[in-house]
């Protein structure tokens, strides 16, 4: 299904059969070049082509978070319906590349993803010719004068309140984890209904596993495969997040200049499906992000001496753009590549909160009298002046009055007993 002639590569010249020397051998016609449209293998072997009798795109808007979406070749007039920069470098609409070593990168990814022909049936044409693009321009390292986790963050805000229906990254961090500012952001896309598609990485470029924001739940991830089908060794990675597979080699993409350049890498293979999610969005207007990304997943076709998914190489198989649009799934209850709020509740757990620290509200003491003047030192025997005042000068006066009541009974004994002598008569 997936071989070399299918993208429209001519086969080896043979070598003629002789002849005798009395005919001459007729000269050889010249071999024709394949044109834009004849070396673009994808748009027939992944069932591009057969999609577009249902759907190209109509009404789907696609944010491109890249290095800007040049403003000058033909394949891009009537695409681009906004844009902006949120480098601190680029001009304003978006359009003006801000990386000078990837410049012509936000084109190529834009031009696989819509670009249009003219009506020229040998120019290069994009997965969804009719969906619009929006251009926002990120800038990385030095290039940009914004943290990159910055812009990333303003960018997937700014193309969901600008009306993106998908939206396009081909870049990694290279780290699976990620910025915890990128939590709300891409949780705010998925709550208004915005699919997030992105790119796995390329081992080419130092990803040996998939990194963010591949790795956010939710992203349908994309992993890349050769003109044949087979898991790219340069321009892919692997990783449990992916979710399809779609060619990254061999790849044809438009210049910031205008000219046609063959390129490599899952960069190319993420805007492939997602033209393709453009295709399902324009032929199923009340699917839900959810139940566009749940098509894509299902209907993807098991490659060759695969019989689980999802695999490690290829996710749940080789994206089938046909099948996508026109197989009739049943809608989906949950996102198939996972739930990014959930995993925010598990992951994100605030510490506990902080028993506030009760206020002490000071007391006032009033403030002791001042301390008498220490008394001279006497004899330890004789009283002092404070033990006369509460002590000696009471006990004194109870002796005294104690000395009064005996005299007093002794005098009454005494005239008692002299009454009873003088009435005894006989006794001398």
């Amino acid at each position: 299904m997936l071989t070399g002639a299918a993208a429209g590569v001519p086969p080896t010249d043979t070598e003629p059969t002789p002849r005798s020397a009395a005919t001459p051998s007729p000269s050889p016609s010249p071999t024709k070049e394949p044109s834009e449209r004849d070396r673009q293998y994808w748009i027939d072997d992944y069932g591009i082509k057969e999609a577009w009798k249902t759907s190209q795109g109509e009404g789907v808007t696609v944010a491109v978070i890249d290095t800007g979406i040049v403003d000058g070749p033909e394949a891009f007039k009537g695409a681009v319906a906004g844009g902006t920069d949120v480098s601190g470098v680029g001009a304003q609409d978006g359009r003006t590349p801000v990386d000078v070593v990837n410049r012509n990168h936000g084109s190529w990814v834009a031009s696989l993803v819509a670009a249009r022909n003219g009506g020229d049936a040998d120019k290069m044409i994009g997965v969804a010719p009719k969906a619009k693009l929006l251009s926002v321009s990120v800038g990385f390292g030095d290039s940009a004068t914004v943290p990159f986790v910055e812009q990333i963050a303003e960018a997937i805000t700014w193309s969901v309140d600008h009306g993106a229906d998908i939206i396009n990254l081909s870049l990694t961090t290279n780290a699976q984890s990620w910025d915890e500012s990128w939590d709300d952001a891409f949780l705010y896309a998925m709550q208004h209904d915005v699919v997030i598609v992105a790119a796995a990485g390329n081992r080419g470029s130092g990803t040996n596993v998939v990194g963010a924001p591949a790795t956010i739940p939710g992203v349908l991830t994309v992993a890349g495969v050769d003109p044949e089908g087979k898991p790219s060794v340069e321009a892919s990675t692997q990783g449990i997040t992916i979710g399809v597979s779609a060619p990254s080699e061999k790849l044809l993409g438009i210049s910031a200049d205008g000219v046609l350049k063959e390129w490599k890498g899952t960069s190319g293979a993420a805007p492939i499906v997602t033209g393709v999610a453009a295709l399902v969005r324009s032929a199923h207007p009340d699917a839900s992000a959810i139940d566009v990304i749940n098509r894509i997943v299902q209907t993807a076709r098991k490659p060759k001496g695969v019989t689980e998914v999802p695999h490690p190489l290829y996710g749940y198989g080789l994206v089938d753009a046909e099948a996508a649009v026109t197989a009739d799934v049943p809608a989906a209850t949950r996102n198939p590549m996972g739930d990014l709020e959930r995993w925010i509740e598990v992951n994100r757990r605030k510490p506990a909160e902080q028993q506030p620290t009760p206020t002490v509200t000071p007391v006032e003491v009033p403030p002791l009298p001042p301390a008498e003047g220490r008394p001279e030192a006497g004899s330890s025997f004789l009283p002092s002046q404070e033990e006369l005042r509460t002590g000696t000068l009471p006990l004194a006066a109870l002796s005294g009055a104690g000395i009064l009541v005996v005299l007093g009974v002794i005098a009454a004994v005494r005239r008692v007993r002299s009454a009873r002598v003088r009435r005894s008569p006989g006794k001398p």
